[in-house]
Formats: C-alpha cells, structure tokens, sequence
C-alpha cells in the first residue's frame, strides 16, 4: 500500500472481524514534539481569546479539541492536524519524543477543560476561568518553553507503578529526558 501522506480517519475493517477499534482509538508513538508544542500554542490561542471574550461556548471548543486528540490521536482535530500537516513541517525534521505521556497530558486538558464546562453552565463562571486559567499556564510551558507538565506527572506517576511500565517502557524516567 502506498502512503499518500493522508490522515485515516476510520479503523479499516478486518476480514470477518468488524473494526478494528484499537486503531479507531489509536494514539501515535512516538509523536513529533514540534507538533505537539504548535498544538500546545494553538491551545494557549483560543483559550486566551475565549477567557477576554467570557464566552463559555470556547469552553466546549477546547474540551472537544482535547477528547478528539484523547480519543483518536490527531486524526481529526482540527488543530492537532493543522499543526501535523502544516505547520510543524514547516519547521523542518521532526523530534520525536514518547506519545504516552502525550495523550497523558492531553487527558489532563480534556478533564481541565471539561471541568469548566461543567462549573461555567452551573453558575461558576469564576472557578471555569480559574481552571481556564491553569490550562494557559500549562499549555504555555509546552508550547513555548518545551515542559511538558502531563508528561513530568505521567513519569512521576509511573515511577510510583501507578502507571505500568510497558505502557511506555521508552518513558520510565520521562523527568531525565526534559531539555
């Protein structure tokens, strides 16, 4: 099969078995962490504009720009594939780096994310912007300076063996690996 450098965006069905879901939710590795600093950038973008505009309805487009990158890798958001396929090979080679620690950091954005929303459409319109907050420092650290928080906490996490270690058996001292 010839790689035309184009997305999947469905698992392709095996023979007899139906989909294949674990590629439906499959998250790549390693991933190429230009493109994970552009996402990161991006991110920082439309959450400082939703927090000066107040309006709670970026808050659902930032939650829903976190599960799809959860959920399916960067398939199908429409800012991870900005900076897949345009931006960050712009830069030039790519950096890879470990995706679990990635998804990892992108699960703590869906969970941040998702949290204001719940607290921004119940009346908590403070402690969504608190939380909004949070999302641009940490997003900001990975765009901009290359410290990846979800991925420190993910190798904290694992050198505890609260995270298995064949999850990322490249990531078992993910803290030595920060430049």
């Amino acid at each position: 099969m010839r790689n035309t450098g184009q997305v999947k965006t469905a698992a392709p069905a095996t023979p007899g078995r139906g989909v294949d879901w674990r590629a439906v939710f499959a998250f790549p590795n390693p991933v190429n962490e230009y493109a994970a600093r552009i996402t990161a950038g991006l991110v920082v973008l439309l959450a400082v504009a939703t927090l000066l505009s107040g309006n709670g309805w970026g808050l659902v487009l930032i939650a829903a720009g976190f599960w799809l990158r959860v959920l399916f890798g960067p398939r199908i958001s429409p800012l991870a594939l900005l900076s897949v396929k345009v931006l960050a090979p712009r830069i030039g080679h790519a950096r890879l780096v470990a995706g679990p620690p990635k998804r990892f950091a992108q699960g703590i954005g869906a969970a941040l994310t998702t949290a204001a929303v719940v607290l921004y459409f119940t009346g908590f319109a403070p402690a969504a912007w608190i939380l909004l907050g949070l999302l641009i420092v940490a997003a900001s650290l990975e765009s901009f300076v290359g410290f990846c928080l979800g991925c420190v906490i993910f190798g904290f996490l694992q050198q505890r063996g609260l995270i298995p270690e064949e999850i990322c058996e490249a990531c078992n001292n993910i803290t030595l690996h920060q430049s």
